[in-house]
This record gives structure tokens, sequence and C-alpha cells, in this order.
């Protein structure tokens, strides 16, 4: 399978992709307005910093007195007391804006990602969406917190010195401003250079987050097939191209700093020398001198802060596009806003206007097609399944047993044709009615952090700890809970861990059990089990599947023969259709496949025999 090819952003800076944040710094537009207030006060004082030292210079070292000394000491403390308190709550509020930028960017993707179709999850790996709602989240809120600010502080600082310099001398003042070109032509080229690899370091982290989320989630697999050198290899490639990248963009930024700092150094001993001309010749003061000094040493720092920042700036665009990529994504089931309006959406429902579903369900001339699909995998299909009808779907792996349970589920919705349910077309009604209507049990169930009593609760949140427990014993699942050693405060680990397959099998249908839905869809829910495990649950859900409408996907054909309906799948087309005894007596593919699969199972059982026995 061809690796997941992570979309490049290249895009020069454009103001139309920073608008689309403007509704996440709205809420926080007091602490932006703090923060620049303050920074432009900072950038005041730092200016005015090397003033003092030059009054200080003029008015107390070169005539030897100390008169008004006192006043001038209560004047810079005062300046640095202010100085300080505006740091404080500078640092304060761009802590908080980034904080709650981030949050507020973390919360709106992950809501967003709960409303996104299977299909998104099908073509995305984890690592790419955590990568998203990770670190471009993290990169965006540090650039607004403190990159923009930062930028404001160091244009302001530059004009403001370069005014004062002008001021003060234009000779020197001109010294200094000739070398800003130089500074502006070597930042430019360095800046581009080390963006470019900064980009590559960043896209080659999302493929190492998304091989470190698979590592760890396919470790059983990996250890299983003893490929634990081949991940090493392929994680170590991953990561020797990110050091790569990331240690040039280092050599880049090592021969870039000394540079800019040689041509700041030789500003300042060329004001240094002149000026020292000037102050012999007395052109100028020597606290004059003093100021020029300063701003030499300094005034090249900000300039160069100001070029990186723009060039972070322009990089974190890339990341903004990324993170709007993910929100701008559209699922392919949506409901219209009149449904929306009455039944409510996922995250505000109106369970005062949902119907209760008896389950009857009729495909009326149903053609479909996926979404990145070429044809169609089901053309001018019509049934009827009555309420309480239990359907069995059968097919070899890969035939296209789910699509069918995908359209009921509204996972997906017919290309041509209606679905109705109870008699009415179910795009009448929100995806959140019929889903909370309908008990999954799918063939490798996903169990969340938490308890076994936590887990079970889930299908119903509302439910007392009596009913759970009731819910559990109809399918046999305190089987399981009897075992553990905190029963159902149990803690079953990351996704299940602690527990076997058939365990959380038990414990999921348990979930279904209690949500008590009008329509069941077991997923191929024995295929993965051992033989008492899966004689338990068959026991339970002849009693509980009586009365529901009832889908099940079977790998074992043994399992469904009391089916009221087999619908036979292959290439994702339904070839047949009728009951067991029906689908036999047609000789068909169904037939074939029945009887190949008994051979098998029945040679299986000859080999147990034989294997117990020499044991």
């Amino acid at each position: 399978m061809a690796a997941y090819e992570e979309q490049e952003y290249k895009k020069p800076f454009q103001m139309k992709i920073w608008a689309k944040m403007i509704p996440f710094f709205k809420p926080y537009k007091k602490y932006f307005a703090i923060s620049l207030g303050l920074n432009i006060l900072l950038a005041g004082v730092d200016v005015l910093v090397p003033l003092f030292q030059s009054y200080a210079i003029d008015h107390f070292i070169v005539p030897d007195t100390k008169d008004g000394i006192l006043i001038f000491a209560l004047v810079y403390v005062g300046v640095i007391v202010v100085q300080t308190i505006s740091v404080y709550w500078s640092v304060h509020s761009a802590t908080t804006i980034e904080m709650c930028v981030g949050k507020d960017l973390k919360w709106t993707q992950f809501e967003h990602l709960q409303t996104l179709s299977f299909s998104y999850y099908n073509t995305t790996p984890v690592g790419y969406i955590h990568a998203r709602v990770m670190s471009d989240t993290l990169k965006i809120a540090s650039m607004i917190a403190w990159g923009l600010v930062d930028m404001f502080w160091a244009f302001l600082y530059v004009v403001s010195v370069f005014v004062i310099m002008f001021v003060l001398n234009v000779k020197l003042a001109l010294i200094l401003l000739l070398v800003v070109p130089c500074i502006a032509v070597i930042t430019g080229i360095f800046q581009n250079k080390i963006l470019n690899w900064n980009r590559k370091v960043r896209r080659i982290n999302s493929q190492i987050t998304s091989a470190y989320n698979e590592g760890i989630t396919g470790v059983k697999t990996s250890k299983s097939m003893v490929i634990e050198k081949d991940n090493d290899i392929a994680f170590a490639e991953k990561t020797g191209a990110m050091r790569f990248a990331a240690c040039r963009s280092a050599k880049l930024n090592a021969v870039y700093i000394p540079t800019i700092l040689f041509f700041g150094s030789a500003a300042a001993a060329f004001v240094l020398y002149r000026g020292g001309y000037m102050v012999q010749e007395e052109l100028i003061q020597l606290g004059t001198l003093s100021v020029f000094i300063s701003y030499a040493v300094v005034i090249f720092e900000p300039i160069q802060q100001l070029a990186r920042l723009l060039a972070e700036l322009i990089s974190c665009q890339a990341n903004i596009e990324r993170v709007m990529d993910l929100l701008e994504q559209k699922p392919n089931v949506t409901d219209r806003e009149d449904v929306v309006e009455k039944y409510g959406d996922n995250f505000h429902p109106k369970k005062e206007n949902w119907e209760r579903i008896r389950g009857d369900i009729i495909f009326e001339d149903v053609s479909f097609m996926y979404p990145d699909g070429k044809e169609y995998v089901l053309e001018h299909f019509d049934l009827h399944i009555p309420a309480g009808m239990n359907v069995a779907i059968v097919g070899e792996t890969g035939a296209g047993k789910s699509t069918l349970v995908n359209l009921v589920g509204r996972f997906f919705e017919p290309t041509k044709g209606r679905i109705l349910i109870d008699g009415v077309d179910y795009r009448e009604r929100s995806q959140l009615w019929l889903h909370s209507q309908i008990g999954y049990v799918l063939q490798n169930p996903h169990l969340f952090s938490g308890t076994v009593r936590e887990n079970i609760r889930y299908g119903d949140l509302q439910a007392t700890d009596e009913e759970i427990e009731a819910a559990a014993k109809r399918v046999s699942a305190d089987v399981v809970v009897e075992k553990l050693k905190d029963g159902y405060d149990s803690d079953v680990g990351e996704s299940g861990g602690k527990l076997s397959v058939g365990e959380k099998q038990l414990i999921s249908f348990a979930r279904a059990i209690l949500a008590d839905p009008a329509i069941f869809v077991l997923d191929e829910a024995t295929s993965s089990i051992d033989t008492a495990t899966e004689q338990l649950i068959q026991q339970a859900t002849q009693k509980l599947l009586k009365g529901h409408t009832s889908f099940v996907i079977a790998h074992r054909l043994s399992t469904i023969r009391s089916a009221d309906l087999i619908l036979v799948v292959k290439d994702g087309k339904i070839i047949e259709r009728g009951t067991h005894r029906e689908l036999l007596n047609q000789n068909g593919y169904y037939h074939d496949l029945y009887y190949k699969q008994f051979e098998e199972e029945s040679a299986m059982q000859v080999f147990d025999c034989n294997y117990s026995a020499m044991r």
C-alpha cells in the first residue's frame, strides 16, 4: 500500500489565509490590546535607557559633579520599575493568548473531527491528524501570542532608534544605516533557505508522528510477525532524515548569526573610531558617542529578530493552512438545515422530537458508488426488511459485506434511490436520531480507557449500576467480570488492552444491549473468539435479536442458518438472496461457499482431536 503523501504548503504570504484565524483571536482582543500597548511602552523605555546613560556622562561624569544625581536616580529607578511591571503584564497577556487560542483551536478541531465521515479516516493517517491538532496548533498559538507582538516591538524599536540617532548626529547615523541593506540581503538569502529546511523538518515530523502511532498501536502484530528490526530501520530512516534537515537548518543559522554579529561589530567599531575623532574635535559630546555605541551594539539584534520573525510568520502560514484544511473538510453525509432545526445536531440534540424506530427498512431502487469509486457496487437494488427480521450478509473477505450496513446506518447515502425507515426517507431525519437507535457490535471491538462499568455505561449514560449489571448478565459478560480483581470497577487498559478479544466482545455486546436499540448490527462479532465464548454469545443473541431488526455480517456460515434472510455478496454485488435452505437448494455460490467452509471446519476439528490425542 502506498504511503500517504502529505500536501505541501508553499503559498506566498496571504492576508486572507491569516484572516481565517480572526474568529480565534477575537475573544481575546482585550489581551491583544494590553500586550500591544505594553510593548509600545517597553519599546519607548528600551530606546530611552541609553539616553539616561548619555545624560549621566555629560552631566555627572565629565563635569565631575553630583548635583541633581538624586533626582536622576529616582527617575531612572522609576523607569526601571515601569519596565519591570510592563514586562510582567506583557508576558502574562501573551501567555494567556497562547494558552487560550491553543485550547480553542484544539477543541474546534476535535469537535469537527467528530462530524467527519468514515471516508476521511479511511484516507488520512492518525499521525497526520495528531500533528495538526497538536504541533501545528502549538506553532500557531505561539506565533500569535509572541511572534506578532515581538515583531511589533522590534519594528517600533528600530524606527525609534534611527529617528533619535538622526536627531543627535546625521553622519554617525548614516554609518549605521548603510550597514542595514547588507544585513537585509544576507538575512533574505539565509532565512529563505532556513525556512525551506524548517518546513521539511515539520513535514518529516508529521511522518514520524504517524509512524510512532502505528508502531505503538500495532506492537502486537510487529512482535507476532517478528518485524521489530524492519520497523526499527524504517523509523531510523525517518528520524535520520529529520536529523539531517534539522542539522542543515542549524548549520545555516551557525553561519548566519555570526555573519550578522560581524557586520554589527564592524559598524560599532567604525562608529567608535569616527565618533572618537568627533569627540576630540568637540563636534559631539562624549555622552552622545556613548548613545551611538549602545545603539550600534544592540540595533542589529532587533533587525535580525524582525527578519527571523517575518520568516517564521511566512512559515506559520503553512501551519494555518494545514489546520484550516482539516477544519474545512466536509462530511460526505450531512443533515439539511430544516432537519437540524427539528432534530438538533450531534452536540445539541432535540430528543423531544425524536420518533421511536420500529425497524421497518426499505431499499427503494438504490444504486450506490463509493465517493472515491468509479463504478456502482449496488444498482437498482430493492429490498423490504420488515421490523423484527434477522438479515445475514455473507461472502468472502473483501467482498463488500459492510456496504449494506453502512447504507442502513447512513454512514454513506445512496447515490440514487431512497432508503426508508418506518416508511420515511431517512434523510428526513437526523443522523444522530438514527445512530442512537442502532446497536453495534464490531469484529474488532473498541473499549475506552476506564473501567468495565464505564465502558458498558456508554450504551446509556443515564443507566444505573443495577441496569449495567443486568445487561452484562443477559450476554454472559458477568462471567468475564467475575474473573477480574475489582469486578465491574476493573480497569480495562488503553483500548481494552488488558482483556482478550472475546472478553472485549462480550463487554461491547453488553454496551449495545444497554442502549436498547431498535436495530442491531453484528459485524462478524463472533469471528475472532473462542468456541466457548461464541456459544455464550450465540445463546444470548437468539433471545435478544428476537423482535429487533438485525443485520449479522457473518464469516462462519454455520452461525446464521436460522436467519430470516441471507444476502450473498461477491465483488461488491448481491448475487443471491433467500433463506439458508433456499440458497442450498439453488446449488449456487452460497451452496459452494457453505460446503467448502463445512469441509474446512471438519478438517480442523479432526486435526484438533488428533493433536489432543498425541498430547
